[in-house]
């Protein structure tokens, strides 16, 4: 395994991240901590607690994972597109550097900046409301499987790109909304029976909920699906990476 070439392209992408400081982790951070502010703060004290848990602690997991599916589609979509709309992607894919290791290290480097910025969110939140983390382990296998997950996510979109507009489009049109009608917000269980079954196709769904259970114990399906359904979704992603590299579609072209 060609490591220099891993730790070459990770330490460069990590770089592009301390430049850009400000959008890279300042505005998630705010933006989030807003919410905080709007829903914990201020509306917050006047609900009724969720699953036996204070709404202003029940959203932390929620807005946590909302910014973490994010950050790690723009990332890792980011990271690979730039070098092909310069065109240096060639000089990179005609180097003697495997597959795995280009993905090690833009994937790896996409999922380190989306991590730390969960934890300083996480950090953050303990400014606006008080909560326990019941099941720590847990806690953080789901924010790496998550992070991984979704950065191979992004490297798909960055590689199907054809432009500016397709690389946020899926981001913007497809996973925010599915976020926030995920659960980030309130639990599937207060919404109407055959709304819940409907809720369930959502696959972000099992992202939050297990996440949650991770914090207070309580979730919308087993923590056991959801780590299922996270390892399903990381599987097909590698296998769709492994295909584009393979049949090299817009790589060589």
């Amino acid at each position: 395994m060609n490591l220099y070439a891993i730790r070459a392209i990770y330490q460069f992408e990590l770089a592009r991240a301390w430049r850009t400081l400000m959008q890279s982790l300042a505005t998630p951070v705010i933006t989030t901590s807003l919410y905080f502010v709007v829903f914990g703060s201020a509306i917050g004290p006047n609900m009724a607690q969720v699953q036996g848990v204070s709404y202003g602690a029940f959203i932390v997991p929620g807005l946590i994972m909302l910014t973490l599916l994010t950050e790690s589609i723009s990332n890792a979509a980011f990271g690979i597109y730039m070098p092909r709309y310069s065109g240096t992607i060639y000089e990179v894919l005609s180097a003697p550097v495997s597959f795995f290791e280009i993905l090690l290290g833009y994937v790896g480097a996409a999922a380190t900046k989306s991590i730390v910025l969960g934890l300083v969110i996480l950090v953050t939140a303990r400014l606006f409301v008080s909560f326990e983390i019941a099941h720590p382990l847990w806690m953080v296998l789901f924010l790496v499987l998550t992070a991984v997950t979704f950065s191979l996510f992004g490297f798909i979109i960055g590689i199907w790109a054809e432009g500016w507009e397709k690389l946020h489009i899926v981001p913007a049109l497809i996973v925010t909304p599915l976020a926030f009608l995920g659960g980030s917000f309130y639990s599937i269980s207060m919404l109407p029976p055959l709304w819940q079954k409907i809720t369930l196709l959502n696959p972000v769904v099992y992202l939050i909920s297990g996440f949650r259970w991770s914090f207070y114990g309580v979730s919308d399906v087993s923590p056991w699906i959801s780590l299922g359904m996270t390892l399903g979704f990381l599987v097909v992603c590698l296998i769709v990476v492994w295909l584009i590299f393979r049949t090299g579609y817009r790589l060589k072209s």
